[in-house]
């Protein structure tokens, strides 16, 4: 599954995939291979990253083109 909002959130950030990938615990390689699609990143890293980025989870798969995230119940 290629998540191409990945890389945009994390340029405009303006961070490095080795920076994702230590936030992540992992190598810059494998945190490249979910960038782009070659692997498919696990669910904990997804929810780790939708709230680094305060966004949800269906914004970074394209389920949604509203990038906030959901509101606290």
């Amino acid at each position: 599954m290629y998540l191409k909002r990945l890389k945009i959130l994390r340029i405009n950030a303006g961070l490095k995939q080795t920076d994702i990938a230590d936030i992540l615990g992992i190598q810059q390689t494998v945190y490249s291979r979910y960038e782009r699609g070659f692997q498919t990143i696990p669910l904990h890293f997804l929810v780790k990253l939708a709230d680094f980025y305060n966004t949800s989870t269906d914004y970074l798969l394209n389920r949604t083109n509203n990038i906030n995230s959901y509101p606290d119940e």
